[in-house]
This record gives structure tokens, sequence and C-alpha cells, in this order.
């Protein structure tokens, strides 16, 4: 199911991840696809990423006998990078329906392919909470440093990155920046181009997904 490449980043591997994923990366996929096929890229990778929760026992009765089970002990925040991080939401929104959500908005200026923040509405964080960053692109790294640096100033503790696709440069400067985050990817790709864009890559995830 993965291929751990260090003890912070965990690159998923899936048969079915890597098929949606080729769907994803086809310039010629419809906005209709593209939608299909990330949500099932979406959940592979988030099942990766909350399987490190911790349980606690539920003592339950079934239709024939009484059944010691399980439920999540742990409490998540998901904050998703706006907009594209909107898309992995829908599909975490599945496993998790009563999860808090917070928002940091970062808008990227395409000279600079510099991340600025435009909105933020975030939950009361408490150490103890997992809180788990999502966006389908780490490009340059930048939406996600300053967004775990946001989200570290206001308490966190726990967090864990998650995304579809990584550049090799933008991992390399998330990890000197936050050694201590647990980064899960569905893909590293080869290289960032001379305009930030992740090469191979899939285009601007956002505009494919929402058909802009």
């Amino acid at each position: 199911m993965k291929k751990r490449n260090n003890n912070q980043v965990i690159c998923v591997s899936h048969p079915l991840l890597e098929q949606s994923l080729t769907v994803l990366r086809d310039k010629r996929t419809t906005t209709e696809e593209f939608r299909r096929h990330a949500d099932i890229v979406s959940k592979i990778i988030l099942i990766e990423a909350t399987k490190h929760l911790s349980m606690k026992v539920r003592n339950i009765e079934t239709p024939l006998a009484p059944f010691a089970g399980s439920e999540l002990a742990d409490k998540v925040i998901v904050v998703p990078v706006l907009r594209a991080g909107l898309a992995m939401l829908i599909a975490l929104r599945e496993f998790l329906p009563a999860v808090s959500v917070g928002f940091i908005g970062l808008e990227r200026d395409e000279q600079t392919a510099q991340a600025r923040e435009y909105y933020q509405k975030m939950p009361k964080i408490f150490a103890s909470h997992i809180v788990m960053v999502i966006d389908p692109m780490l490009a340059t790294g930048g939406s996600f440093d300053n967004t775990v640096t946001a989200l570290k100033a206001k308490g966190a503790k726990r967090i864990v990155v998650v995304s579809v696709v990584s550049a090799p440069e933008g991992l390399k400067f998330f990890r000197n920046r936050h050694p201590d985050v647990l980064v899960i990817t569905g893909a590293i790709d080869d290289h960032l181009n001379a305009q930030k864009f992740i090469v191979p890559g899939l285009g601007d995830f956002g505009d494919r997904y929402f058909g802009t």
C-alpha cells in the first residue's frame, strides 16, 4: 500500500491510485472525469493518512451478543488550502463527516510563485488535536509552509500534510522548514519548471477540478 522514502515522507503506492492518477494527468480528461478520479485518488491517500489515528474501545450489542468494538480516540481538524484543497475535503468528509474544518486562503502570485494569505478562519486548536493539512499539489512547498507555520502559532503540535502530487524541490524545502511534520503524497514527480509548476504533473488542479 505504501513506500516510505524516509521517516517523515510516505509516498502511497496502490494500483487504483496509479490508474486514476494517470487519468488526472491526461490533458484530454474532461472536468467530469477529472472530478471522479480526483475523488478516488484523494480517498486512497487519505485512508493512508488516517491509519495513524488512535482508537479506543466502544462496547456495543450486536443482534446476537455483546461486542467490544472500536472508535476513533483522536480529534481531527482538517485544513484544506483553498481552493484546490476543497476537492480533498469532499472526499475526507465521507470518512469523517463530523470533522472540524479550518480555512486558510492562500493565493499564488504568478510572477513570484509565492503564496499570499487572504483569508483565515480556524476552530480552537489544542495540542492533542490531529491537524490534517490537505492540498493536491505540493510544488514549491510555500503554501504548506505558510499554513503549517500559522497552525503551529495557534498551538497545533500533531500535524500531517497530505498531497496528491509533490515536487522534490518542494518536499526538500518543506522538510527543512518542518522536519517534525509527516508528509503523505500520492506521487513524487521529476521537477519544477521555470514557472514553478510540477513536471510531468497534471496542470492546475483547481482549474481542472472546478472547470475554470
